[in-house]
């Protein structure tokens, strides 16, 4: 069991028979009364999800997931592949559970395929990628880094926020939790 002000964002717990994802989380103390947490909440089996409030002192039981390395081959219709690393068994993932994950993802990435038991419930990116950037506007001689920065869309589609010194076509490491840019990869 764990109680409800120790769950943070990614965590995953069980209650009523299904599996729930905390997608975020925050205590809020109101003016009267007690304070209580700000969850918004996702139900991983059909995706639905909910915005919640609980009390911290409540309990939950800690869903254990088990983590695979995978290989995410492609993406077709409403399904991506994956390939186990060591036994190259496949596993076939709903593209629109994983939607969010996919905008960082590029084909033959090593990520982190999730099990609930034997049932296949996510993945897990790596804290960074390196992404090429698409398409952004040119940049602006002397910039620097503490300017306001401006949108660049990379090679996957999703769109971060860069200083104005970046180029389409450079590689940039992104965080993947926060989307955003941290700095220009090494060549």
């Amino acid at each position: 069991m764990i109680a409800i002000s120790d769950l943070k964002a990614g965590m995953t717990f069980e209650q009523d028979g299904k599996l729930i994802r905390v997608m975020e989380a925050s205590h809020h103390k109101p003016g009267k009364g007690n304070t209580v947490m700000r969850m918004k909440l996702k139900d991983v089996r059909t995706g639905s999800t909910t915005d919640t409030t609980m009390r911290p002192d409540d309990k939950v039981k800690k869903a254990f997931l088990e983590l695979k390395a995978v290989q995410y081959l492609y993406s077709q219709e409403d399904m991506s592949i994956f390939m186990d690393l060591e036994t190259y068994e496949q596993y076939e993932l709903p593209t629109d559970s994983i939607e969010d994950e996919l905008k960082y993802m590029l084909e033959n990435m090593e990520v982190k395929i999730q099990f609930f038991g034997e049932e296949v419930i996510g993945i897990t990116l790596p804290t960074t990628v390196i992404l090429e950037v698409a398409e952004t506007q040119p940049s602006i001689k002397g910039a620097t880094v503490s300017g306001s920065g401006k949108p660049a869309k990379m090679e996957t589609g999703v769109v971060v926020n860069v200083p104005d010194f970046i180029e389409a076509g450079e590689k940039l490491e992104i965080n993947t939790q926060e989307g955003t840019y941290l700095k220009r990869a090494a060549k």
